[in-house]
């Protein structure tokens, strides 16, 4: 029983190098176990086009044919040396004829000056004939001896507007006369090379060695037909674009076709019709990890996962014919595609409404002008009357196909990869799905093929959501944020197929970008000792890379100049998340124009952060309004900071001292002030207000600051010095207030009214405010559900890590919406 091998050689660099490819080959083969072995050879890399080279200088007598002739030759010869050592000689002599009729075949060119096609055609399929004859003299010289069939002397074939065809009756019948003199239990053949019917060489075109493979699995009724390639298989995706592209162990004929039109570069559908037409199983494997199954591509139909593999096709054109007049007349996409064929422009891809207003194909950007030049003669009259309203081609178009036998009668598939690519914002511009349901196609634009591809994959779960993340300030906060991150991370990869990766990270003056993930842990250091400018276009632009699907960008600094850049990332489809507090309480025109740019582009927004650290407050607020319910009034301790003060104050232990523990401890902002003057705690209103009825500003809040008139113009360090300035207005205002059986709390208040105050309340001790516990942010919603018993969110509200917490929550809540939840 025949089992044929087709050794696909992926030879490169030196010719030492080859020969000991070579050598790796012949051993594998060797140690196959099935008695009988036909092994079809491709060229060594490089030698076809080297061959092409050649006769084309010949054919323009630039002069340089001569020594690179040679080059090749020596290079066949050093080869021969390396692997056959003191059996060489015959090769050798062998390689000196072959090479001098090479010679003579480039000198007839560079006298025609012409490159004749037959000629050509004889020159480019001498790779695969020094190759064969190298493997087969290696095999005897190793005592196991093969015979030498060149597929010319028995391979017959016709070219036609379908491309090569084989003649398999004369072809079968040269092959058995052959046999009969040529018994051998290996044999070893000229990949890519043949006859046509009038006795000349020719070739089986780009892929034929594969093609011959086929062929002669067919010819010798092989049971298997293995294709030795550099690679592990077919893949669910081009591992270039998609590095987590995953080995498909079967594929069914039908899928592999359908991979192989739309890009998938192992294997060509011609390839395969020979095998597909007598049942043989084909296998895709690497000659180099010989160990490893690869793909096995067969009848059997597999439906245990809908998708099997996604690819892509560049390099096209989307040509619409569009017109009211096409609507219910007969014969019109006749008129189109057979202008085109008489064009001689394939058709990739071609959709059409239901109402017949327009049709549109894809086709391959090279042939787009012949075809609309063609499309525009055929439709002259109606252009011209006005039924045709306008024939339009778009370059720069990719086609991305998704391939399963199961996804017939699955439903949801359509829907799934739609949303895949609307998430990263891939604007999907025709689709196509044939009536087998095997494949669903559509034309996006190139600049977002890669990003298409890979949201794709993984939304069909054949590889993790990538998420490409930029961290801007990694102060406290931002540099908890990538302690937790670097914990949760390989779990979330795992069992979540998450792939949380930190590209860039920047403060105030340097950044570090980085094209595959910096690690989180590592981040600080890089960019402590980073000499790249910090520039936030610059840095939003990598973040949003191409190829990949989903950019955030997670802003931790306290930066006004910052926020400013949010809507246009927004705009970009960055997802932004922050718990600085200037985006949602600065200049009203601006939160609108982040709101605007979110809700047009379809980019979140996220700033549970801002209000209460990690607790859920702003949560909270948004499912009541979003459920109905009427907010009466909001009242809370909103400053961490404040609250720890505050619980802890009795007047026994200096105001000044407890404010010096807080930002010891991470619970101040780097200037005190910003959380004593209480405009923090009135930026969180506003951010509340604005949840409410988007129109509260800054301005409209009554604050009461802690902070002397004398003490606000101050450095920081100035005001750190006089902090003790403090401590005797507050103490008495403290005595005050225990004087008439009360606590002194920071308190914010917003009524339905838009009423807003924030300052220091005295309150009875058994107010909720009255029992904090350090920095607990409390907030007491009153509404009308929640109007005798109002509703309250208690917790800690100050420090890195909790609020760090946050941002992480909010992280995630964005890439549940991706459709990955944790």
């Amino acid at each position: 029983m025949v089992l044929l091998r087709r050794v696909a050689h992926k030879f490169g660099g030196s010719s030492l190098a080859d020969a000991a490819r070579f050598r790796a080959v012949a051993e594998l083969l060797r140690a196959r176990p099935e008695p009988e072995q036909v092994v079809v050879v491709s060229a060594i890399q490089g030698v076809t086009d080297a061959l092409l080279h050649l006769a084309r200088d010949a054919a323009a007598d630039t002069g340089g044919w001569r020594e690179a002739c040679r080059a090749l030759r020596d290079r066949h010869r050093t080869i021969a040396d390396e692997l056959l050592g003191a059996a060489a000689a015959e090769v050798q002599d062998w390689l000196e004829e072959r090479f001098g009729e090479l010679a003579e075949l480039l000198q007839g060119l560079s006298l025609l000056r012409l490159p004749a096609p037959e000629t050509v055609d004889r020159i480019q399929g001498l790779g695969e004939v020094f190759s064969a004859r190298l493997l087969a003299a290696h095999f005897a010289a190793l005592g196991s001896p093969a015979a030498l069939l060149d597929a010319r002397d028995v391979l017959v074939v016709s070219t036609g507007e379908l491309g090569v065809s084989v003649d398999w009756q004369d072809s079968a019948r040269r092959l058995t006369a052959w046999r009969a003199h040529h018994p051998e239990l290996r044999v070893v053949v000229t990949g890519f090379v043949a006859r046509d019917g009038r006795g000349r060489p020719t070739t089986l075109g780009r892929n034929g060695s594969d093609y011959s493979g086929s062929i002669f699995g067919a010819l010798f009724a092989a049971e298997e037909i293995h294709i030795w390639t550099d690679v592990d298989g077919v893949l669910s995706a081009d591992p270039r674009l998609v590095p987590e592209a995953v080995l498909i162990p079967h594929l069914s004929y039908d899928e592999a076709c359908e991979l192989a039109y739309f890009g998938a570069k192992v294997v060509h559908p011609q390839t395969m019709a020979p095998a597909i037409a007598r049942g043989i199983p084909l296998h895709i494997r690497n000659t180099f990890r010989p160990e490893n199954p690869g793909t096995r591509i067969d009848a059997e139909v597999d439906l245990s996962r809908a998708v099997k593999g996604i690819s892509t096709m560049p390099g096209l054109a989307l040509l619409n014919v569009e017109g009211a007049g096409m609507i219910g007349v007969p014969g019109t996409a006749e008129r189109v595609f057979g202008s085109l064929r008489a064009a001689r422009v394939s058709v990739v891809m071609i959709s059409q409404g239901s109402s017949e207003h327009s049709i549109c194909c894809l086709v391959r950007a090279v042939e787009a002008e012949a075809a609309e030049t063609a499309l525009r003669e055929a439709f002259a009259r109606e252009l011209e009357q006005g039924h045709i309203e306008r024939i339009t081609v778009q370059a720069g178009i990719s086609a991305l196909a998704t391939v399963g036998d199961g996804m017939a009668g699955t439903p949801g598939i359509a829907a799934r990869l739609f949303q895949s690519l609307a998430r990263p914002g891939v604007n999907v511009r025709a689709i196509a799905q044939g009536a087998s349901e095997r494949n669903i196609s559509v034309a996006i634009s190139s600049a977002d093929a890669a990003r298409a591809l890979r949201a794709a994959h993984a939304g069909f779960y054949l590889s993790p959501q990538t998420v490409s993340l930029g961290l801007v300030g990694p102060g406290q906060v931002g540099r908890a944020f990538l302690r937790q991150l670097e914990g949760a991370a390989p779990r979330l990869r795992k069992e979540a197929q998450l792939d949380l990766r930190v590209r860039a990270v920047a403060d105030s003056r340097r950044m570090v970008l980085e094209e595959l993930a910096l690690s989180p842990a590592e981040a600080p250091g890089r960019l402590a000792s980073a000499t790249l400018e910090a520039n936030l276009d610059r840095l939003a632009a990598h973040v949003r890379a191409s190829h990949l699907p989903h950019a955030v960008i997670i802003d931790c600094s306290a930066s006004g100049g910052v926020a400013d850049a949010y809507a246009s990332w927004l705009a970009q489809g960055i997802h932004v998340i922050t718990p600085n507090k200037h985006a949602g309480s600065g200049p009203l025109e601006r939160y609108r124009a982040l709101r605007r740019a979110s809700a047009q582009h379809g980019a979140r927004f996220r700033y549970e952060a801002t209000v209460g650290a990690g607790l859920p407050i702003i949560t909270t607020l948004r499912d009541l309004l979003d459920t109905g319910d009427e907010v009466l009034s909001i009242e809370g301790i909103l400053s961490g900071t404040l609250a720890y003060l505050f619980n802890r104050f009795d007047g026994r232990t200096p105001f000044s001292a407890l404010v010096r523990e807080a930002r010891a401890a991470g619970y101040t902002e780097p200037d005190p002030r910003d959380d004593l003057n209480g405009m923090d705690v009135a930026r969180k209103l506003v951010i509340l207000g604005r949840e409410m009825d988007g129109v509260l500003e800054l301005s409209s809040v009554a604050v009461e600051g802690l902070v002397p008139q004398g003490l606000q113009a101050l450095s920081r360090e100035a005001f750190l010095e006089r902090l003790p300035e403090m401590d005797a207005p507050l103490a008495a205002r403290v005595a005050e207030a225990h004087g008439r059986g009360k606590v002194l709390r920071y308190v914010a208040r917003l009524d339905r009214a838009g009423a807003a105050t924030v300052g220091l309340m005295e309150l009875s001790p058994d107010h909720p405010f009255s029992h904090g516990q350090a920095t607990d942010n409390i907030v007491r919603f009153t509404t009308a559900r929640y109007r005798e018993r109002p509703l309250v969110v208690q917790g800690p509200g100050a420090g890195p890590e909790v609020t760090a917490a946050g941002v992480f929550a909010d992280l995630l809540r964005i890439t549940a919406a991706l459709g990955v939840s944790p």
